[in-house]
């Protein structure tokens, strides 16, 4: 279905031609806006990086791409053809997003109780567009023809992509004279219902691969644990890995977990980056060690930006904003994540160190 989806998405993109409406750069809101309280550096690489080097990738890989490898030719194709892939999902999914007329994405990504305080940005921002087509759908037509549904304030993204996709497939049946905005309702709802499909995936794989870490991690303090197939040690681990992301969310918003992700996951890319670059130095390869530690050191700069700048003033602002618990957790989460990842790359810069200089016997492989 996933494939299926994407070269639908694909094949109409490239027979609707959608005008991307959005300018390319938003002047009123080049410091923070409606959609994300951050400037463009680092929040806009942190966005770019989560797609191109994402840490929550590197991890489900461990576990999924062996499967998929029956000999070692396969690797690269396997490797470089999921990357393209992932490409294609993203580009699609931007073109999607950003063929919505400005009005109607800022309609749907501006939360209710922060409409007011940017409508005179908005107003500006409008205002300094050019005239949009005649034929372009206001939000009360779109909400019309996706049944009803009320889309004002939907932000997070998903009702984004969903009303794209829907104007993009029923845009590339235009040709055929038929009345195809009838059915923009099952487009939308079916791209709903796609966009839940992956992110159930996504939580089914983060959360067993979050159990076996536990279990292996328990298992230096009672043995048993190590055994995946331990049923009381799996359920424990199954229970606690799925309250923990549960009280993340305990508000009911993505925006509780959204910004930590981000950088949890760009620091998780570090972690893969500084892992693979050990393995260079140690085998002897140390001349490519610049492939994976120049990436290392770019991610590393604007993920530990943008956590300095969450902790400082983003999750700050929310206990202000009387949201104490997600405040006050976030920070704490932030904090730790980003003092363990500093403590790894301490170990592998020394190791590093070690190994080149002598001080350390390199393995023999």
């Amino acid at each position: 279905m996933k494939i299926g989806t994407i070269a639908l998405l694909v094949v109409g993109v490239l027979v609707a031609n959608p005008r991307l409406q959005c300018p390319p750069l938003n002047q009123p809101f080049l410091h923070g806006g409606p959609t994300f309280k951050g400037s463009i550096f680092p929040f806009v690489f942190i966005c770019i990086m989560c797609g191109s080097i994402s840490g929550f990738h590197s991890l489900v890989a461990s576990g999924t791409t062996p499967k998929m490898v029956e000999k070692e030719s396969h690797i690269r194709t396997i490797g470089y053809g999921a990357m393209l892939m992932e490409g294609l999902v993203g580009i699609v999914a931007l073109i999607a997003a950003a063929a919505l007329g400005p009005r109607l994405y800022y309609d749907i990504n501006t939360s209710l109780p922060e409409a007011p305080k940017y409508q005179k940005d908005l107003d500006a921002l409008y205002t300094s567009l050019p005239h949009l087509p005649a034929g372009e759908r206001d939000l009360a037509q779109v909400q019309t023809m996706v049944g009803g549904e009320a889309l004002r304030g939907r932000t997070g993204g998903a009702v984004t992509l969903a009303v794209g996709m829907a104007q993009i497939f029923t845009d590339a049946l235009d040709w055929t004279r038929l009345p195809v905005e009838a059915i923009m309702k099952y487009w939308y709802h079916f791209a709903i219902m796609f966009e839940a499909l992956f992110i159930l995936t996504t939580i089914d794989a983060g959360t067993r691969i979050a159990r076996f870490l536990l279990q292996e991690a328990l298992g230096k303090v009672y043995p048993k644990f190590e055994r995946t197939d331990w049923l009381p040690g799996a359920l424990l681990a199954t229970f606690v890995v799925t309250a923990g992301w549960a009280l993340l969310i305990k508000t009911g918003s993505v925006s509780t977990i959204w910004p930590l992700f981000g950088i949890a996951n760009q620091l998780l890319a570090v972690m893969a980056l500084a892992l693979v670059t050990t393995l260079l130095v140690n085998s002897g390869r140390a001349r490519y060690a610049p492939v994976t530690l120049l990436p290392m050191i770019f991610v590393t700069a604007t993920t530990m930006t943008a956590g300095a700048q969450m902790v400082g003033t983003q999750f700050p602002s929310m206990i202000q904003a009387g949201q104490v618990w997600t405040g006050v957790l976030n920070i704490a989460l932030t904090i730790f994540v980003i003092t363990c990842v500093g403590l790894l790359l301490l170990l592998a810069v020394s190791r590093w160190i070690g190994v080149l200089s002598g001080m350390i016997v390199r393995p023999q492989s």
